[in-house]
């Protein structure tokens, strides 16, 4: 039986633990940097669980175009009944497009960089953005293979750098890698983990490996399917219904890689390459050639499928 003096303490310990969660503001403001098909997947997703986004592009066309496709994607989710049309119109309400990077980030708790897959373009974000935001900011990258530690190491505050790996379409799929770079403090991963909960997504744990988790296992088998095209053992459909008849994938290899872009595939297996020095990581001739030809895949109408 616990004395007096004992529950007296356990007690002060709970009000303390209670009066901390309930005085504890809640992150309200995220900036989502680059509009393209992730990062007005992000913006999305965010604004429909309550926050407000600032969506920042350097392009006025493409904040145009991210908003006009978070519309269209919000209408089928009307269709569905997972938003109302009021739903809707306050979901758009919350997002604001900026073309400035200093304006965009002014009010952020948490700024999520969402631009192209390019180490050197995202040094120099991070870097800018230490210099803009506040310094309890938490800066995160949806990068799908870069270095966190190498982004974070371009900064000033390394702790509260970290790895928020969305999958695509961000608006549907579940999982969120996130990724812990070598100085990113448990404070920071313990909110972005919340953070993600808050967007009814599973946040899963990792560290920062080339490819991470998801990319590390699917793109190795993605290149081997170009391999099993390129050396002629079957055609783009019978390779793709193999695997999803077979193996119960929900899309083939070689489909999945047009929707991602090859371009992607491409940059992330040169990561992999470059990383691990292992030559089962080295991107097939075939990718290679089919990158530098401009068929990147989905986004300009030619890859291993026409579109």
């Amino acid at each position: 039986m616990m004395s007096a003096h004992s529950t007296a303490w356990w007690m002060g310990v709970f009000s303390l633990c209670l009066l901390m969660t309930i005085s504890m503001p809640q992150m309200q403001h995220i900036a989502v940097i680059g509009s393209g098909t992730m990062g007005n997947g992000i913006a999305h997703t965010f604004a429909q669980f309550g926050f407000k986004v600032a969506l920042i592009d350097i392009k006025p066309g493409a904040l145009e175009s991210a908003l006009v496709t978070i519309s269209s994607n919000l209408d089928r989710q009307m269709a569905k009944g997972i938003v109302s049309e009021d739903d809707k119109v306050a979901i758009l309400d919350r997002i604001t497009p900026y073309t400035r990077l200093d304006e965009g980030v002014r009010q952020a708790e948490l700024v999520v960089e969402a631009a192209t897959e390019s180490e050197s373009v995202k040094l120099k974000l991070f870097s800018d953005l230490d210099g803009l935001c506040s310094k309890d900011t938490i800066l995160a990258s949806n990068t799908s293979s870069i270095s966190i530690t190498k982004i974070a190491a371009a900064t000033h505050r390394p702790d509260k750098v970290i790895g928020m790996h969305f999958m695509n379409p961000v608006p549907v799929m579940k999982l969120v890698e996130v990724i812990k770079g070598y100085r990113t403090s448990e404070h920071t991963t313990s909110t972005v983990i919340a953070l993600s909960e808050r967007l009814d997504k599973v946040p899963v744990e990792v560290n920062d490996y080339p490819g991470f988790v998801a990319n590390r296992i699917l793109m190795p088998m993605i290149n081997e399917a170009i391999y099993a095209y390129y050396e002629g053992v079957a055609d783009a459909e019978a390779i793709d219904t193999v695997m999803k008849l077979g193996m119960a994938h929900p899309m083939g290899p070689l489909q999945l890689a047009d929707f991602i872009g090859l371009d992607v595939c491409l940059s992330i297996l040169r990561v992999l390459h470059e990383g691990f020095g292992q030559p089962k990581y080295a991107p097939c001739p075939l990718l290679v050639n089919m990158v530098a030809a401009g068929q990147l895949g989905r986004k300009s109408g030619q890859g291993f499928y026409k579109y």
